[in-house]
């Protein structure tokens, strides 16, 4: 009981702070143009550091139809500038989702983007039939995960199957859809204007890439499922190249960027590059306050860069 009322006292890290730079993502606004990265954020961890309010969205760890207990360990792996992991969306299911994670956010005053996870096309959209009239404010579909053995990242790799899925789940929701995409691929672009077509009102990149290590005692990979996904700083110059590319093929899409992001400067090159907003992801494993602090040094940066800033706040990109 005592442990419980000094965490109730406890301050939070970052004390409230007044943005001055909003972005429009799919016509949703952001109070600033950072959010968290799915896989990467647990409200009831992260909301002794910061308000999740003060961010610009909170994307939640991917949600299927039921409880998956995820891959078996060991899951994570250390990588020069970065980490392997193969957790494999380990999650309690939508219903529990439903009934605890989101309500406590909404009722911080949160800006949810709630990521949607499956094995096929039939979870996906029995997760979103679900979601379609709560409180929610944006559904990210992954279908870029790649250490899930079916679905995901296949369905990420095929234009035809992507266009059939976001084709399905545009019809049972009305709520602002972003697709995240692999970099997994060999041509992005034709990946990228399959979702749209099917109804995608925004995109985010990149998920982690496809990566293994080996322990040199025993010859064997590390992770227990072989290979996971590849993330950190040293995927910061490739999610950069995807921002771009898709930028130039489909001018007017929302983008979300997405990979290598820990700092305000860093953050600001995925805006130069053509995205819209970020999300922070890896570093936030190991620096809790992560996502808050990239937040407010964006938040400086983009005093000294009024026409970019006013691009962002009007729902435009630089590119």
């Amino acid at each position: 009981m005592m442990q419980e009322q000094q965490m109730d006292k406890q301050i939070n890290v970052y004390e409230p702070h007044e943005w001055k730079h909003g972005t429009v993502v799919a016509g949703v606004e952001w109070k600033n143009p950072v959010g968290t990265a799915s896989g990467t954020f647990q409200y009831d961890a992260c909301h002794w550091f910061y308000d999740v309010s003060q961010m610009g969205a909170v994307t939640t760890k991917g949600v299927s139809p039921v409880p998956w207990e995820g891959n078996p360990g060991p899951r994570t792996a250390e990588t020069p500038a970065g980490t392997v992991n193969s957790v494999g969306l380990q999650n309690p299911g939508v219903d529990h989702y439903l009934v605890d994670e989101l309500p406590k956010l909404k009722k911080e005053g949160a800006t949810v983007v709630t990521n949607v996870a499956g094995h096929c096309d039939d979870d996906y959209a029995e997760v979103v039939a679900k979601l379609a009239d709560c409180s929610a404010d944006m559904l990210e579909i992954n279908v870029s995960c790649p250490n899930v053995t079916h679905g995901g990242m296949s369905v990420g790799t095929d234009p035809i199957a992507l266009n059939r899925l976001i084709t399905r789940l545009r019809h049972i929701t009305s709520k602002p859809l972003i697709v995240k995409l692999t970099p997994n691929v060999t041509d992005i672009v034709p990946i990228a204007k399959a979702a749209v077509d099917g109804g995608a009102d925004a995109l985010s990149m990149i998920n982690t890439l496809v990566g293994m290590r080996i322990d040199i005692r025993t010859g064997e990979p590390i992770l227990a499922n072989r290979t996971g996904g590849v993330s950190g700083p040293a995927i910061l110059p490739i999610g950069l190249s995807f921002v771009w590319r898709v930028r130039q093929a489909l001018p007017d899409i929302p983008i979300i960027g997405i990979g290598g992001i820990d700092s305000g400067e860093k953050a600001l090159e995925y805006l130069y590059a053509g995205a819209n907003a970020v999300e922070v992801g890896a570093v936030a494993l190991y620096e809790p306050t992560a996502p808050m602090r990239v937040a407010r040094e964006l938040d400086d940066l983009l005093d000294c860069r009024p026409e970019l800033a006013a691009k962002l706040a009007a729902g435009q990109t630089w590119r």
